[in-house]
């Protein structure tokens, strides 16, 4: 019989319980114990949940506090010395000091962040040196076993693959290869899957994403050396290699060769892999299909799912077949059984993490022969897939009429760079290394409640429009008062920077509770493009012309950019991204031209999503660059040459794409830098970037107060790659998730730090 499996579940909690349990333990407000409880309750649910729906592999040690690749760094005991780890259990304070830093005047940074694969959720960069041990530091794979098993589940352990893990890794002397520590760190992984087995694990998932990767022939051996050494370490176990976010090509013959029971393989992403797979699998390897898509919210098309589980099981037989999300459904919402406010026709077309389930033991029962039995199920499905494809609430034709009359001259600006930086600064009479932010200001529990009680009818428009006037002015009384040189309205009335502009446009519907882990207890409720994308009226233009009435400085325009619009939403899977993104940068187009007409003189287009979007495979590259640039630049070039454009990216290695960078054209660029200590600012140095840019020298997801001269040391090293008449100073990110008490006095070294950078010059 073909097996319903799961590679993963959301650790938040129906409602967030996971949120609002470790924020109460960080402030002090609840305990260790209480935390634990609260996790465990949500384990129990997650777990029971799936064995009712009939999942026989459902997976445990997905759970985390933060991320699983941080859990794994706990496991294997490579924590950085500056946290003066012992070499004993890494417990919670430890943990979280990895992932946040530390306060006072002892205080440590934490660890780098970035993004995981082509993903908008992050992890904690692990940190390597040469020679490094190894030592079992957390148990939790064996714990949370042993705990489903106790509630009467047995569970598929899921780790971090050693070879993944490494590669996601960073060595701090130059030149290193991770890859060097993998026979160092193959003995806590054996000493893993030994206790699993001694637990009564019978399967353990691998995930191996870096296989997914174009890897190097010394990358692809080390799968080979990795396995060769943990398959017969526990021989009663059976160890299945996860692969998703992208198909196998070439790393085909290096993943069917590895010596374990099972390969997982995402045929949502690589669905013409299929025939080769079923070629050359083997007469004994067991095939895990994920054939429903962990990272969308559409509901399947379970005719269309059926179809390869049953050419496979034909060819493998089903006992060799396994059936799964394409990937983890952590990158899902939780139950479309939640949501209150989504109408019914699009609510048909729909699934959540707890739907995806049901959808794939659904598909697995129907490969078992039982079709009948589910043939209203299939029906219902059926007409829901014919519905949203005939839809006329999907396809506009002054959209598409729009889109065909584009030209290539709408690309560019109207003047080369040089010649638009002199009326730029002609205009706007900045100092040398001018100071900003990159927008957002504290969302304060005011704020949210504000916000809260006005969805609720609580309060009026006319009051709601009343308080968040006084939040803005309060905004640019304090950044006058600090001495910001370019200011921002702070963005009270924003929920969330992608969120917010897809509520205003036309092809976009919104959940409720639709919400996912972007990292730690951050979690972000895309917006659903289910249509096509105009911009219906002004969008932001109000709150900054209100902004700039205020100020005789400078007020910056804040939008999000197209590409991160595409990639921070639930995207429409019925035609290519890269037509969507060309819609939402003609809206972004729109707002931008509007700005410029209403007075606003500095124009900031975020895109930190730009390189998570490339794909996998690096010679997909060229053809993502190309169009995502192309739909910036569209979104941009509609302003004369002394408006100043502005855009933000953060967490990414930009080595990969600074060409793609440079050929966006902003006028100026911030990036994040400050955990990386610099390291991230190189590429543009060594590119001799030409434009201006702004590296972060603040480090705003950590509750630190980062001191002046810190600040001062970081810019001195960006000044070591980056020309001075180029060089801004701002935070790394936007500042809606700290607290008033962190950003006043940070903000106040940025700027003491930026006037010492003055007087040395």
């Amino acid at each position: 019989m073909a097996i319903a499996s799961n590679l993963g579940f959301p650790r938040i909690g129906a409602n967030r319980e996971l949120k609002w349990a470790v924020e109460s333990y960080w402030a002090g407000k609840s305990s260790a114990a209480d935390l634990q409880a609260t996790a465990a309750a949500i384990r129990k649910a997650n777990w029971l949940f799936q064995s009712k729906a009939g999942i026989s592999h459902i997976p445990s040690g997905d759970f985390s506090f933060y991320d699983q690749v941080l859990d794994t760094t706990a496991m294997v005991g490579a924590v950085p010395e500056r946290y003066g780890h012992d070499g004993e259990e890494v417990g919670l304070d430890l943990y979280f000091a990895m992932a946040r830093g530390t306060t006072g005047p002892d205080g440590v940074g934490a660890m780098e962040m970035t993004k995981w694969f082509d993903t908008n959720y992050h992890y904690i960069v692990p940190e390597f040196t040469a020679g490094q041990s190894f030592s079992l530091s957390s148990t939790k794979p064996v714990d949370q076993f042993l705990e489903a098993q106790a509630l009467g589940i047995h569970t598929r352990p899921v780790l971090v693959g050693p070879v993944t893990y490494l590669l996601l890794g960073k060595m701090q002397e130059e030149g290193t290869d991770p890859l060097s520590l993998l026979e160092s760190l193959l003995p806590v992984y054996e000493d893993v899957l030994k206790r699993l087995a001694e637990a009564g694990a019978e399967w353990v998932q691998m995930d191996e994403p870096a296989l997914g990767l174009t890897l190097t022939d010394t990358q692809r051996a080390a799968f080979g050396r990795a396995y060769a050494r943990l398959a017969p370490c526990a021989p009663t176990l059976k160890l299945l290699v996860a692969v998703y976010f992208s198909d196998l090509r070439e790393n085909m013959r290096t993943a069917l060769a590895l010596p374990v029971a099972g390969l997982h393989v995402d045929l949502v992403r690589g669905p013409d892999q299929l025939g080769e797979l079923i070629q050359k699998l083997g007469p004994e390897k067991f095939l895990s299909l994920g054939v429903v898509d962990g990272r969308n919210v559409w509901r399947t098309n379970l005719a269309n799912a059926i179809a390869p589980v049953d050419k496979a099981a034909k060819a493998l037989g089903t006992d060799r077949i396994l059936v799964a999300p394409s990937c983890s459904l952590l990158h899902s919402p939780v139950d479309l059984a939640l949501e209150s406010e989504l109408d019914d026709q699009m609510r048909s077309w729909m699934a959540f993490a707890t739907q995806k389930v049901v959808e794939v033991a659904t598909i697995a029962r129907a490969v078992n022969g039982e079709k009948k039995a589910f043939a209203k199920e299939l029906t219902s499905n059926a007409k829901a897939m014919a519905d949203r494809a005939t839809s006329k609430r999907i396809h506009s034709k002054e959209v598409k009429a729009r889109i065909t009359a584009v030209t290539p001259q709408m690309y560019d600006r109207k003047s080369p760079f040089d010649r638009r930086k002199q009326a730029q600064h002609d205009a706007l009479r900045l100092p040398d290394f001018p100071t900003t932010t990159i927008g957002s200001f504290p969302q304060t529990p005011q704020i949210r409640k504000a916000r809260a009680d006005h969805r609720k009818g609580a309060i009026d428009d006319a009051r709601y429009q009343g308080f968040l006037r006084e939040e803005i002015a309060e905004a640019v009384r304090f950044q006058e008062q600090v001495g910001l040189d370019v200011l921002v309205h702070g963005e009270a009335e924003r929920n969330d920077m992608v969120e917010y502009f897809g509520e205003q446009m036309a092809g976009y519907t919104h959940s409720r509770n639709g919400w996912v882990q972007s990292y730690g207890s951050r979690c972000v409720k895309p917006p659903i493009i289910f249509g096509d994308v105009s911009r219906p009226a002004p969008m932001t233009v109000e709150w900054s012309t209100y902004a700039q009435s205020l100020t005789a400085k400078p007020m910056k325009g804040m939008l999000t950019g197209p590409v991160t619009m595409l990639q921070w939403s639930f995207v429409r899977d019925d035609q290519p991204r890269s037509e969507t993104c060309k819609q939402l940068a003609l809206a972004i187009r729109d707002e931008v031209v509007d700005l410029e007409k209403a007075g606003i003189r500095i124009i900031q287009i975020d895109e930190p999503a730009l390189r998570e979007g490339l794909p996998l495979r690096r010679e997909d590259w060229a053809a993502y660059l190309e169009w995502a640039v192309d739909c910036f630049r569209l979104s941009a070039a509609g302003v004369e040459d002394r408006t100043q454009i502005h855009t933000h990216m953060c967490y990414a290695e930009f080595n990969d794409i600074i060409q793609a960078i440079a050929d966006l054209d902003a006028d100026v660029i911030s990036i994040e830098s400050s955990r990386s200590n610099m390291e991230l600012l190189q590429a543009f140095g060594d590119f001799r970037y030409p434009n201006e840019i702004g590296p972060g020298v603040y480090d705003i997801h950590s509750p630190r107060v980062a001191d002046e001269p810190e600040m001062e040391r970081l810019l001195d090293k960006a000044l070591e790659v980056i020309p001075g008449p180029q060089l801004w100073v701002n935070p790394d990110c936007g500042l809606k998730t700290r607290k008033w008490e962190e950003v006043k006095p940070s903000l106040e070294h940025l700027v003491a730090a930026a006037k010492a950078l003055r007087a040395k010059a």
